[in-house]
């Protein structure tokens, strides 16, 4: 398909008026975090911060986020619908990090939100069939289309925030999943998106500065919850549009990292008997760290496997010949490093951990974030 030449200037202006919002509003929401109380204490072994940092960064993101799609998108039902629930888990975002909400509470805005842009008619309607012995093509959801992207959206959404454990993680392998969905939007003609994509890009990459290690400034629940959010609503609008055999498979590998991690997540807590969303040291962030790697190497490694999940996607979704393998051997990959990090070392006890956070100056940053 011929790219229009218009679209690219329109998402790269997109994507620059992000990145220049969300870079010069940043201090300006830091500011305001220390005035509201929206501070990050370390209180547990999660945290490998050793200070309290500021939140609300998300601020930055969403200011830059919807500049970036007001100015230069189309703003038709979905994306008003996208644009709405937004703002709900943003405000819900805002009010957690300045005083602790209940996760039940958080987790029915979430649903909430999710409705709104099911809603506007951000829905999952058909999936390929990949029974390739049946002669039906596709699988009409009907009444299943509205649990089914509830799930979908609230999954994403979470996953994200449960990735959000060392400075520059979640807004990196977002910024990267960004990226990865942009160039399949490009490539199949999904204009609208390309441009909402290169504006949620922008917007993560100006924060990034202010956010990578030694952190200045988190972007809190406000900004994770955010990314999620957008990046499940335009999957939904975009890659699981695709009406092919692998359009069930590409955001889930565009999504690949904090998707496997949260699986993985889940199933160790069912395993030790453990309530699924109770928090624990367990995630590939923790046990990167606990292995004796600085925040720096841990947050590099994550990126490196989001990026060659991501790039995987943009194969499958935009290529023929290679598809099989590209698959299989990126699930390949993903799973026997989650299996890896799982399984494969033994723990270290928080006090050991606290006392080579003390040791390491690198690794005092880290925001330790995650709430569920």
């Amino acid at each position: 398909m011929q790219i229009d030449v218009t679209v690219i200037i329109s998402a790269g202006l997109s994507l620059f008026a992000a990145l220049l919002v969300s870079f010069i509003s940043t201090p300006l929401a830091k500011a305001f975090a220390k005035k509201v109380g929206a501070i990050d204490v370390p209180k547990d072994a999660r945290r490998v911060h050793d200070h309290p940092i500021p939140r609300l960064g998300g601020l930055a993101i969403f200011l830059g986020f919807v500049i970036g799609v007001v100015l230069f998108a189309k703003i038709d039902t979905q994306l008003r619908g996208i644009l709405l629930g937004s703002v709900v888990i943003v405000t819900v975002g805002v009010i957690d990090d300045i005083t602790p909400l209940p996760a039940l509470l958080k987790f029915g805005v979430q649903i909430i939100a999710a409705l709104i842009a099911v809603a506007f008619g951000v829905k999952i309607d058909l999936l390929s069939n990949p029974a390739w012995w049946s002669a039906r093509e596709y699988i009409d959801l009907g009444v299943f289309s509205i649990p089914l992207t509830v799930f979908w959206i609230v999954g994403v959404t979470n996953s994200v925030n449960l990735i959000d454990g060392l400075d520059g993680l979640a807004v990196g392998v977002s910024a990267i999943a960004s990226m990865a969905m942009l160039a399949i939007a490009l490539v199949l003609g999904q204009w609208n998106t390309t441009i909402v994509l290169a504006a949620l890009v922008g917007a993560c990459v100006g924060f990034m500065p202010y956010n990578m290690n030694p952190a200045k400034i988190f972007m809190g629940d406000t900004g994770a919850l955010l990314l999620g959010y957008v990046l499940a609503t335009v999957s939904v609008t975009g890659l699981l549009k695709l009406y092919a055999i692998v359009s069930f498979i590409v955001p889930l590998l565009a999504l690949g990292l904090p998707i496997f991690d949260t699986l993985f997540a889940i199933i160790r807590r069912l395993l030790k008997g453990q309530n699924p969303m109770s928090p624990d040291r367990g995630h590939f962030h923790h046990r990167l760290i606990d292995m004796g790697l600085s925040q720096k190497q841990a947050v590099a490694i994550l990126y490196a496997i989001s990026a060659i999940l991501g790039l995987s996607a943009v194969l499958i979704a935009t290529s023929g010949e290679m598809k099989a393998i590209v698959l299989v051997f990126s699930f390949c990959v993903a799973i026997s490093i989650g299996v890896a990090l799982t399984h494969g070392h033994k723990h270290r006890k928080p006090e050991e951990t606290a006392h080579d956070a003390e040791k390491v100056p690198e690794n005092n940053e880290s925001s330790g974030e995650e709430t569920n």
